[in-house]
């Protein structure tokens, strides 16, 4: 007989006739008995699962009145026939067709998709970009303030302003200003769910099949795909040192180029005034749009925050773009645009269209945070912790690796690239694997390259923002150990 699995009932108890008759029911429409087969009669079944007969009976009862099962007088119950085979048609029914007749986007996506992994459990170590640790995020700040945006009783429940909370928007304005030296009027500022729906709006607008757009090379690949689902072309330019090689753009026409000068993604460096001069005019030439992903311009460990393209003489044509991921969690999916005024209404109603407005409580929530200062207290904090955080790193893989590591881009961000130049990039895959089977999570440079030229020599993102510094170390040491294994 097979066993019989439970579902799992949220409050503990004695098993009812309830979860009997649901653990028959799914058996019996996975075909375990057949399509016609026998089930243990009432008192067997009622024996192993230590329950009375009785409540057993009560679950056969109401498998045959659904007609799940067919019982008769002194035998044992049998699976209706006609139950599973109607079963069996109706997936048939609506299974897809062979050939699925997609959009060109869908077909776009199809060939070129980005890819999720689910984040893997259990290492000593993940090294992974972009996580932040759950003790860093301000749980008591942030309760206090949804539950006062809970408790305000709005006039009435209606759609609100696609652009966003015209509170949230005025205290964005203000912090932009005093952060980021970003001077804009809340009317250009647009509300959208996580930087990732800020792109896909900017791609919507920007951007038709065939056009180009210029992209970091390595750079951020969830910004390629988003622009490359359009149709539109990606035109691949290396970056040194001082992030973008902005003389290679020379000869270049495309529709809109996409930077992070502020700290690139992922090599770190951060681009010049001259550099950002000679990109603006690139871009005033081409009738082209910048979008500026200023995504984690919070944690520089060195000076001041570099002033945006956005602050510079000359930058009508920038997009800027930020986002809460870096500095509260990347859950709650709060990014803002800062458009030019022209361009307001479009983007309002491309806002509109996708999902109407970005959920108001966290609106709310954020807009009270940065105006009582909770916000920028919690930025102040969380980078000190960060820089703990990244001299532990430093300090570890110095002390693990000497003069075998090259460490890039340092004086920002949440991750730094360390070069491991006595390791030829053909031993990439070999270290990743050492690495994960001693429970470190390690993730290459190479992967964030549009193009297939490969570096000559292994280099990793290291991403830090999720571990403490007593993962950090572990972590390094293990690293450490799956390098030697390859020497």
């Amino acid at each position: 007989m097979p066993p019989i699995k439970l579902k799992p009932r949220p409050s503990a108890g004695h098993i009812g006739a309830r979860q009997i008759y649901e653990a028959l029911r799914d058996q019996i429409m996975a075909r375990v008995y057949g399509s016609d087969g026998q089930l243990p009669s009432s008192r067997a079944l009622a024996g192993e699962m230590g329950v009375a007969r009785s409540t057993v009976t009560v679950a056969y009862e109401q498998l045959a009145a659904e007609g799940f099962i067919e019982t008769r007088h002194g035998a044992r119950p049998r699976v209706a026939r006609a139950v599973v085979e109607r079963e069996r048609t109706r997936v048939a029914a609506y299974a897809p067709a062979r050939k699925v007749r997609l959009s060109r986007f869908g077909e776009r996506l199809r060939q070129d998709p980005p890819r999720w992994t689910e984040p893997p459990r259990g290492l000593v170590a993940n090294f992974r970009y972009g996580e932040l640790s759950p003790s860093d995020f301000p749980v008591l700040a942030w309760k206090k303030a949804v539950t006062a945006a809970m408790a305000r009783r709005p006039e009435r429940l209606a759609y609100d302003d696609p652009c966003g909370s015209l509170r949230l928007r005025t205290a964005l304005q203000g912090y932009l200003w005093r952060s980021r030296s970003v001077r804009c009027e809340v009317d250009q500022i647009v509300v959208v769910n996580g930087s990732q729906q800020g792109l896909d709006i900017c791609a919507r607008l920007l951007l038709d099949s065939g056009d180009h757009f210029v992209m970091e090379d390595p750079g951020y690949q969830m910004a390629r795909h988003t622009f490359a689902a359009t149709g539109a072309k990606t035109v691949p330019v290396p970056v040194d040192a001082d992030g973008l090689e902005t003389e290679r753009l020379a000869g270049v026409e495309a529709r809109l180029a996409y930077v992070t000068p502020s700290h690139q993604y992922p090599l770190g460096g951060v681009m010049p005034i001259r550099r950002r001069h000679q990109l603006l005019a690139w871009a005033r030439r081409n009738d082209a749009y910048v979008i500026e992903d200023d995504y984690d311009s919070e944690y520089r460990y060195d000076t001041r925050p570099i002033p945006p393209l956005h602050a510079l003489e000359g930058s009508g044509n920038v997009i800027y773009l930020g986002t809460v991921s870096k500095t509260l969690s990347p859950t709650l999916r709060i990014g803002y645009l800062v458009v030019p005024a022209g361009l307001r209404p479009l983007f309002a109603a491309a806002k509109q269209v996708m999902d109407r407005h970005t959920p108001l409580v966290e609106q709310e929530a954020l807009a009270a945070m940065l105006e009582s200062g909770a916000y920028d207290s919690h930025v102040r904090r969380v980078r000190r912790r960060n820089a703990e955080r990244q001299q532990a790193l430093l300090g570890a893989l110095r002390r693990r690796f000497g003069d075998r590591v090259r460490i890039e881009g340092a004086a920002a961000g949440l991750h730094v690239v360390a070069w491991f130049d006595h390791l030829p990039h053909k031993r990439e895959d070999a270290l990743i694997a050492a690495a994960r089977a001693k429970g470190v999570g390690i993730y290459p440079v190479s992967a964030l390259r549009v193009g297939p030229r490969r570096t000559r020599t292994v280099g990793l993102v290291m991403g830090y923002s999720g571990l403490e510094v007593a993962q950090i170390e572990r972590g390094c040491k293990l690293l450490a150990q799956a390098a030697a294994e390859l020497d």
